[in-house]
């Protein structure tokens, strides 16, 4: 055996002193092949120092072996060692057999650092060079499906695929592909490579991209057969919940939906969003006491949910609870955070309490926003009307009769105030 292999044998045994010793006997005794080969192992064991040692014993033996740069790169970005990386890939030009690589490794330095144009020009650039190398390929489409542009992620892995590559370091093009359309909405493509994967083959990842592709079209049993299976493999997978929660409301299943969620709340309590959620099916459930509940405690978490705000604020008028409402109310139009529903809500609470000045102010805000909105009008034009508001009142019955025009009622005081000359 080559002292190479007798330090990976040492390292498999889990013999680091010994594995130590083998690798210096290594480095002055074993061939440069079979050290680059054990470069190779070693970094793909995750002992970058080691590894970087014999490349660059390598490099400078081998100055022209580009290759080693490239290597020397990856070990430096590893060891987020931007300016190392760089030095090492400067002098590799475009005729060096190892350009191609260079690029790529400069696209993932890029990426490291988030400046994502120039990682992209980079692969673009080997995709010029090496069209038809799958590694290339396979780059653009990783790249693309990190930074969420999907539609060109799938054109590269479907290209890859037709070529007969369904893995590349160890990731499956096919299901890459299929989660790539279900992201895309491309649903019905979506499903049909995702369901080609075997269950106990698809990530965490790629069941919940399957289910969600089931729900979108309008699957929701087949949705729930998989989420349900993704929780019971990892219950700590918190996007899950709402998902599921939301095919068992489309079949009617509102208690399960409900159990479902509380426990999603058990996972990810700090989720203002699935408080919101909890508490609408609360409110199907006619558990208003409940709902309340999570609302307020969806508040705690994010006082600034105007969502939230806005649902609690609806439960406490249609509750009759006025005077809870515009304490709620009040904090938010003070700060000028607010939606503009919140000035119908003041002004119909105000108005059932009788504060006249303030339920006319918030009338008045609230009428542009819902002047064509015949559930609003109603009740305004009755409060501008016995306000002695009369061009108010008239201006709002004529909204109103272009969308009810056989209200009897409202007809008849139109008719009153046009007797009046209006």
């Amino acid at each position: 055996m080559t002292y190479s292999e007798k330090m990976l044998a040492a390292l498999s045994a889990g013999q680091l002193e010994t594995a130590k010793k083998h690798y210096a006997w290594a480095l002055r005794k074993d061939d440069d092949d079979t050290l680059y080969s054990l470069a190779e192992e070693l970094y793909g064991l995750g002992f970058l120092n080691q590894s970087a040692r014999i490349y660059k014993k390598l490099l400078a033996k081998y100055p022209d072996e580009d290759n080693l740069r490239t290597a020397l790169a990856d070990i430096a970005i590893d060891e987020d060692d931007t300016d190392s990386a760089l030095s090492y890939l400067q002098p590799i030009q475009s005729d060096s057999p190892a350009y191609v690589q260079a690029l790529l490794v400069e696209a993932d330095l890029y990426q490291t650092q988030e400046l994502f144009e120039v990682s992209e020009q980079k692969l673009i650039t080997a995709y010029q060079v090496a069209p038809d190398e799958p590694v290339v390929e396979f780059a653009l489409a990783e790249f693309y499906f990190l930074i969420r542009n999907y539609n060109k992620a799938i054109r590269f892995y479907l290209d890859l695929i037709k070529k007969g590559q369904l893995e590349i370091s160890k990731v499956n093009l096919v299901e890459r592909l299929g989660v790539s359309y279900a992201e895309a909405g491309r649903f019905e493509q979506a499903v049909g490579y995702l369901e080609q994967i075997k269950p106990g083959q698809l990530t965490p990842d790629s069941q919940f991209e399957l289910g969600f592709t089931y729900l979108q079209l309008d699957e929701p049993r087949k949705a729930i057969d998989v989420f349900n299976k993704l929780r019971e493999q990892d219950s700590q997978y918190a996007t899950v919940y709402p998902y599921l929660a939301e095919a068992q409301v489309k079949l009617n299943e509102l208690d399960h939906a409900l159990l479902t969620l509380q426990e999603g709340l058990a996972v990810d309590q700090y989720n203002e969003q699935l408080y919101l959620q909890t508490a609408r099916i609360a409110l199907k459930l006619d558990d208003q006491d409940l709902a309340e509940k999570y609302l307020r405690e969806g508040l705690s978490i994010d006082p600034d949910n105007l969502t939230i705000v806005l649902e609690l604020s609806n439960l406490l008028v249609q509750q009759e609870r006025y005077q809870d409402n515009i304490d709620l109310l009040d904090q938010y139009l003070q700060s000028n955070e607010f939606d503009p529903q919140f000035y119908w809500n003041l002004a119909v609470s105000n108005d059932r309490l009788d504060h006249f000045e303030a339920a006319r102010d918030n009338y008045l805000a609230a009428y542009p926003f819902f002047e064509h909105n015949e559930d609003f009008l109603k009740p305004a034009i009755y409060f501008f009307r016995e306000a002695g508001m009369a061009d108010e009142t008239v201006a709002a019955l004529r909204n109103y009769l272009a969308i009810e025009p056989d209200d009897a009622a409202m007809v008849a005081m139109m008719e009153d105030f046009e007797d009046q000359g209006y």
